[in-house]
């Protein structure tokens, strides 16, 4: 008996070793609720609530890409129509295309600043997750619960431009500086899908996030696919560009934003690490 049921149990652990996946390609909706970041009901008036864009991560067991999804691209609310209109951008700092490589603890992402391409160096950090016994299914897939505190600070250029007759003139520029503040995420991770990665430079968990929560609804991810394939020409390692850290391209973004960076100012805030 004893026998009987020690096979039982290798032949179910085994199964579900097999069942795990190591590779695929997951797609995500990212939903930032701009009201609660944007206090002054005037600007409000000149946005959407809320902000919406797709994105695709591709991963096996060592290697991500993170990037947006092409086809979803649309004309952004936030730049076009009459009248005055401000231009903000909200995600990880640098805004391309972000790949990872685990095995070597090393992330690239790339990026356009002044019409040059510029490959972002940084190296992936630890991330002290708290993990729970909480469980919810997504797209048919056991999620457990973690959570971490993370500061979020920042600070850029806030441009309110007079768009009309073909020509976008720069009306008002503000240098603001950001306040810092500590705010919750909550993450919901595959048991499944075993890989480090998720949304942006969320990651280091047990599986592949599925759902992710920044500050009680702020911005959330959320996966509408998972794919168990995953194209292998996609996780190359980005070449084009000069290479630079983080705090060097994020001093440049400043520099120019400042600056003479022409219309259209660009506040980020990065996240994950």
């Amino acid at each position: 008996m004893k026998k009987i049921f020690f096979l039982l149990t290798a032949s179910v652990s085994l199964t579900a070793l097999n069942a795990q996946v190591k590779e695929g390609t997951i797609y995500y909706e990212q939903k930032v609720n701009m009201y609660k970041t944007i206090q002054d009901e005037q600007m409000r008036a000149m946005i959407p609530e809320f902000r919406t864009t797709k994105y695709m991560l591709l991963f096996s067991d060592s290697v991500s890409m993170y990037k947006v999804v092409p086809e979803d691209e649309a004309p952004d609310p936030f730049a076009g129509g009459g009248g005055a209109r401000v231009i903000m951008r909200m995600g990880a700092a640098g805004g391309g295309d972000l790949y990872k490589n685990f095995a070597q603890s090393k992330s690239v992402q790339t990026s356009e600043l002044g019409g040059k391409n510029f490959l972002i160096i940084d190296s992936i950090k630890q991330q002290p997750w708290k993990l729970s016994t909480d469980t919810r299914q997504i797209l048919g897939h056991n999620c457990h619960k973690a959570t971490r505190k993370v500061m979020q600070s920042g600070s850029g250029v806030i441009r309110r431009m007079v768009m009309g007759g073909g020509n976008t003139t720069p009306d008002t520029t503000t240098q603001k500086q950001i306040p810092g503040k500590e705010v919750e995420v909550v993450a919901w991770y595959a048991d499944d899908i075993v890989s480090p990665v998720g949304p942006e430079n969320y990651g280091q968990l047990p599986g592949v996030i599925l759902q992710l929560d920044v500050d009680n609804g702020t911005t959330v991810f959320t996966a509408t696919e998972v794919k168990k394939t995953v194209d292998a020409k996609e996780l190359k390692e980005p070449k084009k560009g000069k290479a630079v850290t983080r705090q060097e391209f994020s001093k440049m973004m400043m520099d120019m934003m400042g600056g003479s960076g022409g219309p259209g100012g660009v506040v980020r805030f990065g996240g994950g690490e």
